[in-house]
Order: structure tokens, then C-alpha cells, then sequence
């Protein structure tokens, strides 16, 4: 459709293009941000704190 591109995406895919060792570090970095294991402990603290939901939101009782 559109072959616009950012600056900024420009220069991110030449850089990866130049750089291609980088993508391992990339995921290795989006592992220790997102794929985080929680202990025991704290899944169970969480789950105890839940409230339940009420089935209809804006219902006044």
C-alpha cells in the first residue's frame, strides 16, 4: 500500500541488517522482562487477593 517508513524504523532495520548477532540479545533481554517466573509465594498472595466480579457492572447493590 504505503512504502513510507520512519526514521526511526530506518534505522532500526539497518541496523539489524548490519547487526544480526543482536536479535539473540534482543530476545535473551524480552525473556528477563516478560517471561518472568513468579515463586509460590507470590501466585499465591495474588490469587488470595482476587475479588470476585460482579456480572453486571454498573449494577448499584
Amino acid at each position: 500500500m504505503y512504502n513510507y517508513q520512519s526514521d526511526t524504523t530506518r534505522f532500526l532495520n539497518e541496523f539489524m541488517a548490519k547487526h544480526p548477532e543482536e536479535a539473540k540479545t534482543q530476545l535473551k533481554h524480552r525473556g528477563m522482562l516478560w517471561d518472568v517466573q513468579l515463586n509460590p509465594e507470590d501466585e499465591a498472595n495474588f490469587a488470595a487477593a482476587k475479588l470476585p466480579k460482579k456480572g453486571y457492572t454498573y449494577l448499584t447493590e
